[in-house]
């Protein structure tokens, strides 16, 4: 995705969240290019500290690019982890978007070998055990510091399990690149990341 389309993202998805903070509806004329199915990530960062206030998206291209970044941009501000996203917050914090790759299974047969597979900072990861699912973007593991190990350990957790479970027999998982899509302040310049 170029430039231009990732500012019309960003500015489509604080529109939506701006709008629904307040309890109204907008609509964003979008490019053509939108109506292709992609999976896509809307992020709210507190300024300027850059800490997390909502993270909701799809991982998979189930919609189209329209459609998938309405719906995150609107599920974000009820983020389940965070209280309800209020007009206040939304103007003080940065709205971020990551458009996402198809997810593609890794096949390994031991973990050192997935560990391998998985390229930090470029590849998101989809870690499944047993119907228990966690998810990192490309970026997390990078912002927080961690390494591959360290990555696997959150997800496990994030996905409701221990830490360990990453290397249980039967674990399976997927990774995916993103284009990542920041605004630099709140409603400033936007910029590829």
């Amino acid at each position: 995705m170029d430039l231009k389309d990732g500012v019309v993202a960003v500015k489509a998805a604080r529109k939506f969240i701006e709008f629904w903070t307040e309890g109204n509806r907008t609509t964003v004329d979008f490019p053509e290019s939108f109506s292709k199915k992609s999976g896509v990530f809307v992020t709210v960062l507190k300024y300027p500290s850059g800490d997390l206030r909502g993270c909701i998206g799809y991982s998979e291209p189930i919609l189209s690019l329209r459609e998938a970044l309405e719906n995150s941009a609107l599920s974000v501000c009820h983020d389940p982890r965070f209280p309800h996203l209020t007009i206040e917050e939304a103007k003080a914090c940065t709205v971020e978007v990551t458009i996402l790759t198809p997810p593609k299974e890794l096949k390994f047969n031991n973990v050192d070998e997935m560990l391998n597979k998985i390229e930090l900072g470029k590849d998101g990861v989809i870690m499944d055990f047993r119907g228990y699912k966690g998810l990192y973007l490309p970026q997390v593991p990078i912002e927080q510091g961690w390494d591959k190990q360290e990555m696997m350990f959150h997800l496990s957790e994030k996905a409701g399990l221990n830490r360990g479970a990453w290397i249980y027999k039967g674990t399976r998982v997927w990774t995916f690149q993103g284009e990542i899509f920041s605004e630099v302040n709140p409603s400033g310049e936007v910029v590829r990341k």
